[in-house]
């Protein structure tokens, strides 16, 4: 059995630009991803949100705004329910971060750049103000399978 990681994830955004980790690190090595880590034991998901950007970017943020969540589930150790945020933060050169590299990428270049295969669906639904549950599926290889929106009981095009 795999027990399921709980994490939040904070979308940092400036305009039209999002401040993106390059992760270093499995998983996700070398895709873009919003920051953010596992929550530690009595903390809320948004305290998580403010705790992992300060830890990730140096950046302080106040009342992240909720936006929803992604359960990722598979038949290995790769099972995770995350609290997924959004930050308006100023614009400035990308900071160092102990897990990649932070990169700015505008929103015209979010389905170009390798980013989880569930992220671009994150990215609409938070562009058009939109609440989500989302739920994925992967396979042994986390080949993702299918990705659901709970909210509205439709298959995601992935």
């Amino acid at each position: 059995m795999h027990p399921t990681k709980i994490a939040s994830m904070v979308i940092l955004k400036h305009g039209s630009k999002y401040l993106l980790l390059k992760r270093a690190k499995d998983p996700n090595i070398g895709k873009y991803l919003p920051v953010g880590g596992k929550l530690d034991p009595n903390e809320t998901p948004m305290a998580c949100a403010i705790r992992e950007t300060k830890e990730e970017t140096g950046i302080d943020i106040e009342n992240p705004k909720f936006c929803g969540t992604l359960i990722e589930t598979s038949p290995v150790n790769y099972n995770w329910m995350c609290y997924i945020y959004i930050a308006q933060i100023d614009d400035m050169t990308p900071p160092d971060c102990n897990e990649g590299e932070l990169e700015w990428i505008d929103e015209s270049q979010l389905a170009t750049v390798p980013t989880p295969p569930t992220d671009w669906h994150i990215y609409q639904y938070v562009k058009a103000g939109r609440h989500f549950a989302f739920s994925a599926s992967y396979d042994a290889n986390l080949k993702i399978i299918e990705m659901v929106d709970e909210m509205e009981g439709i298959k995601l095009n992935l």
